[in-house]
């Protein structure tokens, strides 16, 4: 697959890029580099690689999955200018 210089133009103005006439060419060259070098990728053979996510074999750490409070009831509602236990008490706007 390559590039002619109308798709050059084409994909700067989707990009919100301006290119001047005499970037185009030097842009084309580049673009289809690119191209050239993901036609090369896929002729590598991947059958029976594992997907990965780092380069590096690591597990994330997972904390328990359990419901609580927060431990912190108390301080967010100690600057509440009136609260009930651990909530805050509003004047009725709904009749």
């Amino acid at each position: 697959m390559s590039v002619d210089a109308a798709t050059v133009r084409r994909i700067a103005h989707l990009a919100r890029i301006g290119v001047k006439d005499s970037e185009v060419l030097h842009l084309q060259g580049e673009l289809n580099a690119m191209l050239a070098f993901v036609e090369q990728l896929k002729e590598v053979n991947v059958e029976g690689v594992e997907p990965m996510t780092s380069v590096t074999p690591m597990a994330m750490k997972k904390r328990a999955d359990v419901v609580n409070d927060g431990e912190i009831a108390d301080d967010i509602v100690r600057n509440a200018p009136e609260t009930q236990g651990h909530f805050f008490l509003v004047p009725k706007v709904v009749e």
